[in-house]
């Protein structure tokens, strides 16, 4: 079969006409600084697949660990389908959508490579000027650096045994 190409970019597709380009994988753990507006630098190793993936365009909410999830808007539009096609009349599904969603607030990367966290979903995560930024495959989380440390501390140190994992996991070897 010829070469399918996209009109956008005139770039090379699939055969259904998607853009099959590996998609990056954010991951790391990463040091951040918030100034006193809340402007937080994206790290140089991310900019580039942000701008990319959504044109430098972030959802940014709250989990229910205390830190925030930062999306990149294409990644967050499935999630935000999917969490408002949850039954209304449930109470865990209107309360997810409650604190997911109607947390959830547009940011974009400035000339910088910054965004601006709004100061409600900072004093949420127990954000002041030192942060973590975590990859977590398609989307951060973004900690207070204090709250990541001690979370993380009790994670490794946690006696939990192998039992809680879920079946999936089962099979996987590290």
């Amino acid at each position: 079969m010829p070469p399918v190409y996209s009109g956008a970019k005139w770039e090379r597709v699939g055969e259904d006409g998607a853009n099959n380009r590996l998609q990056v994988m954010f991951r790391g753990a990463t040091k951040v600084t918030l100034d006193a507006k809340g402007r937080m630098v994206i790290p140089n190793r991310y900019r580039d697949e942000l701008l990319q993936r959504g044109q430098g365009k972030l959802i940014v909410t709250i989990d229910r660990d205390q830190c925030l999830l930062l999306y990149p808007f294409p990644d967050w539009e499935p999630l935000e389908r999917k969490l408002m096609s949850l039954p209304s009349m449930h109470p865990q599904s209107r309360k997810l959508q409650r604190l997911m969603v109607g947390h959830a607030t547009d940011m974009e990367l400035d000339g910088h490579g910054r965004v601006s966290v709004p100061q409600e979903l900072r004093e949420f995560a127990g954000l002041d000027t030192r942060g973590m930024l975590i990859g977590q495959g398609n989307h951060f989380e973004l900690w207070d650096e204090t709250r990541w440390n001690g979370r993380r501390d009790l994670w490794l140190t946690s006696e939990e045994t192998t039992t809680d994992l879920p079946s999936e996991l089962d099979s996987l070897t590290l």
